[in-house]
């Protein structure tokens, strides 16, 4: 295949448009692909109403938003906790929208009577005797699994004292919807947090307005949902799993058209991402349950990788893994690279793109015959700038499992400073004909 050796398309396609930003900016990855995207191969595939529509790897749910935007049933899989509540909850269109203001009026009101007691909002800081601030904190081993710096303390207080009068009421319609609402301020306004293409820490706030920006998450929420609860009704069910094993939640022969974007084979640790509101809103609470979550995940970078991992059994023949694997290998031992993870660079391309055969392999069984299949993603060189063409990869395993390869689109390209090359972000379009 013949790559493009300039830009044809660029940064603005991967941005949502105006009109789609209710709902799926309740809680957003900085880099999900865009709702037009999704809405496009709805069309292409001539999705109806009555067909269902998969999304495998669904992270905060822009596949199952879109979809049931459109009036069409979906249904995906996310194995990280957080975001699969994320998705289920923006799926979730059956709540009041003046009713959960008025709930979260109160809600306010009380952590605002509370904060102004300890003086946070209206005066120096509450002292104790030997004049330490007395603010409320995580335990240690929590403290430990989030980034350092990725909030300060004062809104770190600030976000607790929210967080339980939210939970409170767990028996409220819109619970569900509040903590949401708390997750994407811990983010953006709360948090200390950047995000590109890696998540770091940015300009360290010694306060942040905590209860004012929830308020306001939650207006726009309860805005979104005044409109989207007039569209015409499409059910959207969000599992908890692992995007290579769905027979355990997904039924035999009821897929039509599966819309997705798995991670890329690179070093982005997505457990990472998330870490923050994981940890705050109670999703992950020590190093045990942080390794089982990554051990649910598809193995894309070093981080996340286990001795006794065996997806590699998957591609056994499958040249271009093997070969592209030796080739990083080799780059590594003439580069005298010997830390814990450049060791295991090779061994990630194994286990990513076995993974992906294994997804694959499981997903046939629940296919239709005719099933139409779109898998966003995208070149990668974070192992030593060697070029991972993954959409071509991807392409020659699935045809080797007995899907049909239709075409692979080119989405945009992205310029990649560390190898001055441009990287190619990719659709895979496949088709299931049936055993």
């Amino acid at each position: 295949m013949a790559y493009v050796t300039q830009p044809v398309q660029g940064e603005e396609l991967n941005r949502p448009y105006a009109d789609d930003l209710p709902v799926h900016e309740w809680y957003r990855f900085v880099l999900s692909f865009p709702p037009h995207l999704i809405r496009s191969y709805l069309e292409r595939f001539d999705v109806a109403s009555t067909d269902c529509v998969l999304d495998p790897f669904c992270g905060t749910g822009t596949t199952l938003v879109e979809a049931k935007k459109n009036g069409v049933r979906s249904v995906g899989t996310e194995a990280n906790p957080v975001v699969h509540f994320a998705a289920s909850v923006k799926t979730d269109w059956a709540i009041a929208p003046e009713r959960f203001l008025a709930f979260a009026e109160s809600v306010a009101e009380i952590v605002r009577e509370d904060l102004s007691e300890q003086q946070l909002f209206t005066g120096p800081l509450f002292r104790s005797a030997n004049g330490e601030l007395k603010l409320r904190t995580l335990d240690n081993e929590r403290q430990r699994l989030l980034i350092k710096d990725s909030i300060s303390p004062i809104p770190l207080h600030k976000a607790l004292c929210l967080r339980d009068a939210i939970d409170a009421h767990p028996d409220q319609p819109f619970h569900r919807h509040a903590r949401l609402a708390l997750a994407k301020q811990l983010v953006t306004t709360i948090g200390n947090l950047r995000f590109g293409p890696e998540v770091g820490v940015g300009k360290v706030k010694e306060n942040a307005p905590v209860v004012s920006a929830w308020l306001d998450g939650v207006q726009r929420m309860a805005e979104d949902l005044e409109v989207v609860r007039r569209l015409p009704a499409a059910s959207a069910t969000v599992y908890h799993g692992d995007a290579r094993a769905l027979a355990a939640h997904i039924a035999p022969a009821s897929i039509n058209a599966v819309i997705t974007s798995p991670p890329y084979p690179n070093e982005k640790d997505y457990s990472r991402t998330t870490r923050l509101e994981s940890v705050l809103l109670g999703f992950l609470n020590s190093r045990q349950a942080l390794r089982q979550q990554k051990k649910g995940f598809l193995r894309s970078n070093t981080r996340a990788v286990y001795k006794g991992d065996d997806d590699d059994r998957w591609i056994e023949g499958v040249s271009s893994v093997i070969d592209l694997a030796a080739e990083i290998e080799a780059r590594r031992i003439e580069l005298g690279k010997t830390s814990g993870f450049e060791r295991n660079y090779a061994r990630v391309v194994r286990l990513y793109f076995g993974g992906m055969a294994r997804h694959l392999e499981a997903l046939k069984p629940l296919l239709r015959p005719g099933a139409q299949l779109a898998y966003v993603v995208g070149d990668q060189a974070s192992f030593f700038r060697i070029m991972i063409r993954t959409g071509t990869i991807l392409a020659e395993i699935a045809e080797r499992l007995g899907y049909e390869v239709v075409d692979i689109d080119l989405f945009r390209t992205r310029f990649s400073t560390a190898t001055k090359d441009y990287l190619r972000e990719e659709v895979v379009i496949l088709r299931w004909k049936g055993q």
